[in-house]
């Protein structure tokens, strides 16, 4: 009988097997992935045993290690695997970012292609999430609708540190990387900071693989913990992401001296607010309150509103050192249970947060506005302001609901304000797309213990129709004088996204008319709103916004903001979370003062621009990965429990279901599946009994169980209800 390997007892048997594999391959070395891959993978042995065995055959001489890589002893040489260029031709190249899915393969984003660039994992050639690389285009066969490529070059690497599991035998150790690279780490013995196996670690590149060393080699900077451990998984989603998890000492000490009170001399240069009414709105679990307004009433009849934002650039000077590490990080990140902030707690939550009942400096937009919230005065520049009053959004919400309340009345001018400026942008083409939130209850130790649907409302959309207002008069107000600056750009549809769109909307009974971009937001806004309330209005809601193209940091001022109708467009309202919205308030200032223009400031801005666009990407990736590992670890107490279901993606191996109650999200395998043989239909989006007709659809409801999770894999595996 054999011996069960996977419980990791020692047997000749694994040896022999090694050796029989590494000498039937007598040409080629051998990586202990591959190797793993050669005997069968974790399903035969385990990875100990594997490594085990390794170890043993090193000792005896009869396999050596090179480079990482594997061969039987009696090789003369090692041979090494090289990078096969593509027997499909092309020419084109093009200078990019990588953005690699978790498959394994990548996008090519490039300003000089109109279309990201698809490249499967074998055409990376070692090229890694983030890192700027040169593309080889290949030609596009005939009927193929994505343009595809062949990384040939890498020009800077993106990130040099990475989050796996560490593995860690007498002899070697590598680490695993939690997202799909195509390669391991090699850690040296010394290089390992007593890690434990098994552990999650941080590690860092020591050198790149090159073409005679197939590995990079590395070494650990961080122990993180074991996997599944709340701390452990939350801190490993931000590493793995590119962000640092504290503050340089450089950082902190800059922080530590920067004044709490504010100074008389200061307050003498600006426009004094304090004694006209101001609030803020935000959630109710925030700290750092970036935005108030302020309303007062004009003897002509019209009403003042200030949108007055934090004045970070007042303590955060360029090139100093919490600015560069601010302009490094890009952004803050809001992970299901912490934030990590863009600047140090004492700037962000403290001396720029426009906390209640405290005098703080702003960076304010001003405007005039008539009863029908028609513009006819705006003004910009620094102020001082004092809130009254701090409300959180169900709050706000109830005195727009009920007329009563601490400063009902400003609140309800505001809420009619807003809803005016709010039907004007729809009427200009502006698209409405619904917004549902997921928030979760948690306990002591980090578990979700309940899943909140947030749902936007009218004191959500309120606060966000006046930051709107802002950006777009900011922005304006720039690049009307031909300064460079940094522009937030939202580019019109790309038609082919939108044809398929269009095709499965028809299937359930919409149309979409897309003869023009006029027309294209004018028929969407139909549709969002004939949806509304119905089964299929959030896969039709996700969908549409797929299909449009991506929004971008740019310098560029020709194409505008697609999505939101307007021609100018930039992001000023949150400098303490948005590094961008810092680089505006600096340009602003500039404009005010009728400054010089930097002639090297467009190609200085262009690369701040590109980077900053990067950072949001992968803010947003490690806010998805950490909502979608508090699901399945939801879903994972919950498994045989049955709930009603909607179908949100339908492939030739199964379906997609979102849970309505909780948004939890699995797949029912076609496997599962035994009253019939199914076929996939890829045009009705369904999957359909050959023998019963029975069909499964895009948007059709189930009921279904979960049966097995996988929180390193962040899948859940479900089955319907018999």
């Amino acid at each position: 009988m054999k011996k069960n390997h996977r419980k990791g007892k020692k047997s000749n048997g694994i040896d022999t097997q090694i050796l029989i594999a590494l000498q039937n391959n007598s040409t080629q070395s051998y990586s202990f992935k591959e190797i793993a891959k050669l005997l069968g993978g974790a399903t035969k042995y385990s990875i100990e045993a594997i490594m085990e065995s390794l170890d043993r055959l090193k000792n005896k001489g009869e396999v050596i290690l090179k480079n990482n890589r594997y061969a039987a002893a009696q090789l003369p040489k090692l041979a090494t695997t090289t990078h096969k260029p593509s027997s499909r031709q092309g020419g084109k190249i093009v200078e990019g970012v990588v953005d690699m899915t978790r498959s394994g393969a990548a996008y090519i984003i490039s300003e000089q292609s109109q279309r990201d660039i698809f490249v499967t994992a074998k055409h990376l050639n070692k090229a890694f999430d983030g890192d700027r690389v040169k593309v080889k285009i290949l030609q596009v066969r005939k009927g193929e609708k994505r343009i595809e490529g062949e990384v040939v070059e890498v020009v800077e690497r993106g990130q040099s540190k990475f989050v796996g599991i560490l593995m860690l035998s007498k002899s070697f150790a590598f680490l695993v990387p939690d997202k799909k690279m195509g390669t391991d780490f090699f850690i040296p013995l010394d290089k390992t900071k007593d890690a434990k196996n098994g552990e999650k670690v941080l590690v860092e590149v020591l050198s790149w693989a090159d073409e005679k060393r197939k590995n990079p080699i590395a070494e650990v900077i961080d122990v993180l913990g074991m996997p599944g451990e709340n701390n452990a998984e939350m801190l490993s989603i931000l590493s793995d992401n590119g962000f640092p998890l504290s503050f340089s000492a450089a950082t902190l000490a800059q922080a530590e001296t920067i004044p709490t009170e504010i100074d008389p001399a200061e307050i003498a240069r600006r426009r004094d607010f304090r004694s006209i009414t101001t609030f803020t709105i935000d959630p109710h679990d925030a700290k750092d309150f970036d935005d108030a307004l302020s309303l007062q009433a004009l003897e002509n009849g019209n009403w003042e509103v200030g949108v007055h934002i934090a004045d970070v650039t007042h303590y955060v000077r360029p090139n100093s050192p919490m600015d560069i590490e601010a302009q490094q990080r890009a952004t803050s990140v809001y992970l299901v249970d912490r934030v990590l902030p863009m600047f140090p707690e004492k700037l962000s939550n403290f001396v720029c947060s426009l906390r209640p009942k405290e005098e703080k400096y702003c960076f304010s937009a001003v405007f005039e506005m008539t009863p029908d919230a028609k513009i006819v005065k705006e003004w910009f520049g620094r102020t001082v302001i004092y809130s009254d009053r701090r409300f959180n959004y169900a709050e706000a919400q109830e005195i727009i609901e009920t007329g009563k309340g601490d400063f009902s009345k400003e609140m309800l001018v505001l809420q009619d304000l807003a809803s005016k400026l709010r039907q004007k942008r729809l009427q200009n083409g502006s698209i409405d797309f619904g917004s549902e939130e997921v928030k979760f209850k948690l306990d002591e130790n980090g578990k979700p213990i309940e899943i909140i649907i947030k749902v936007i409302q009218d004191s959500n959309r309120l606060i966000e129709d006046f930051m709107l207002l802002a950006n777009q008069r900011v922005a304006a107000f720039i690049n009307e004088r031909n300064v460079p600056s940094v522009n937030r750009i939202h580019d019109s549809p790309d038609i082919e996204k939108l044809v398929e769109f269009a095709k499965l909307a028809q299937t359930f009974g919409y149309e979409l008319q897309l003869d023009s971009p006029q027309e294209i937001s004018v028929s969407l806004n139909k549709l969002l709103t004939e949806i509304k309330g119905k089964p299929e209005q959030h896969i039709l809601e996700s969908l549409a916004i797929r299909s449009m193209a991506k929004a971008a940091y740019s310098t560029r001022t020709d194409i505008g903001h697609y999505g939101l109708a307007f021609d100018n467009y930039a992001h000023f309202t949150s400098p303490i979370r948005r590094y961008p919205d810092v680089m505006l308030h600096r340009i602003l200032q500039d404009c005010l003062d009728n400054m010089p223009i930097d002639p090297l400031a467009i190609a200085e801005l262009d690369r701040r621009c590109e980077h900053s666009s990067l950072m949001e990407r992968k803010a947003m990736t490690a806010e998805r990965e950490s909502t979608k590992y508090k699901q399945v670890e939801y879903m994972s107490e919950r498994i045989g429990i049955t709930y009603e279901g909607l179908i949100t993606g339908v492939t030739n191996f199964g379906f997609f279901v979102e849970i309505k109650e909780n948004k939890c999200e699995g797949l029912v395998s076609i496997n599962s599946l035994f009253d019939d043989v199914y076929d996939y239909d890829s045009f009705l989006h369904a999957i359909i009994g050959s023998r019963k007709g029975k069909r499964y659809q895009l948007g059709g409801t189930v009921q279904v169980k979960a049966t097995k999770t996988d929180l390193q894999l962040r899948t859940i595996d479900m089955e319907l209800e018999k």
